[in-house]
C-alpha cells in the first residue's frame, strides 16, 4: 500500500449569480420593464435577516436600510444622462455625464416613508412628495386620501417608494395620481423591496412604460393577499 498522498483536484469555481436569476422561478419570464438587484449571497443574507421574526427592531432597521440604499442606487442607474464636461483640479478636461433632469421621491404612506432616508442619503436635498392611499370600505378599491407634491413635479423624474408590492392596487392608484398631476408614465420608476408575482404582473400590464426596481420576487400571495414568504407588515416592524 503506497504511503504517497493522492492529490485531490480543487472544486470548480462558483458560478457568479446573475441579476434576477435566483428568484425568477416564480415569474418567468419577467416583463422587460422589471429589474432586480444582483442576486448575490450577501443580498440573500440581508433578506434572511429581515424576514426572520426573531430579528430585533434595531437590526431590522439597519439591514432593511442597507437594502433600500442598494435599491435607490439601482433606480438612479435607470435615469437618463447627458454629456457633461468638467475641469479637474489638475487642469485636465474630463468628458463625463450628468443627470438629464431633476428628480423627486414620492412615498406611499405609511410604509413608503421608511425609504425616504435611503433616498436622501444618496440624493442631496432631494424633494419628497407623499401619497396616502387606503382601501375604500364601500367599494373595496384603493382610494386616494391625501397627496402632496412639489409644484413642479410634472417636470421631474419620480422615484415612487413602497417596500411591498402585493396585489399592486395601491401602487397602481399612486401612479394614476402622479399621471393626473402631469408626470409621464415613462418618467416614473417604482422601487420596492419585495414583490409578489401577481401584483407585479398586474402592475406592469397596466403601466408597461414604467420601470420597476425590486429587490426580491417572492412565491406569491396567500388567501389573505399576504406576500409569502414575505416579512410581515413592514410598517409595523419599523
Amino acid at each position: 500500500m503506497s504511503s504517497e498522498l493522492t492529490a485531490v483536484p480543487p472544486p470548480p469555481p462558483p458560478v457568479p449569480a446573475k441579476a434576477g436569476n435566483n428568484n425568477r422561478a416564480h415569474m418567468d419570464p419577467l416583463p422587460p420593464s422589471v429589474f432586480t438587484l444582483p442576486q448575490t449571497a450577501q443580498l440573500e443574507a440581508l433578506y434572511t435577516i429581515i424576514r426572520d421574526k426573531e430579528t430585533s427592531r434595531g437590526d431590522f432597521l439597519f439591514y432593511s436600510d442597507r437594502i433600500i440604499r442598494l435599491l435607490v442606487e439601482e433606480g438612479l442607474n435607470h435615469l437618463p444622462v447627458v454629456a457633461r464636461t468638467v475641469e479637474t483640479p489638475t487642469g485636465a478636461i474630463y468628458n463625463g455625464v450628468g443627470f438629464e433632469g431633476k428628480i423627486c421621491g414620492v412615498s406611499i404612506l405609511r410604509a413608503g416613508e421608511a425609504m425616504e432616508a435611503g433616498l436622501r442619503e444618496v440624493c442631496r436635498s432631494v424633494r419628497i412628495g407623499k401619497i396616502l392611499i387606503q382601501r375604500d370600505e364601500d367599494t373595496a378599491l384603493p382610494k386616494l386620501f391625501y397627496s402632496k407634491f412639489p409644484q413642479d413635479i410634472a417636470s421631474r423624474y419620480v422615484l415612487l417608494l413602497d417596500p411591498m408590492l402585493a396585489t399592486g392596487g395601491s401602487a397602481m392608484k399612486a401612479v394614476e395620481v402622479l399621471m393626473e398631476h402631469g408626470v409621464p408614465e415613462e418618467r416614473i420608476i417604482f422601487i420596492n423591496l419585495i414583490a409578489a408575482p401577481e401584483g407585479l404582473k398586474a402592475f406592469c400590464t397596466r403601466f408597461p412604460s414604467l420601470k420597476v426596481i425590486t429587490g426580491w420576487i417572492d412565491e406569491g400571495l396567500n388567501d389573505k393577499a399576504y406576500i409569502i414568504p414575505g416579512l410581515g407588515d413592514f410598517g409595523e416592524r419599523r
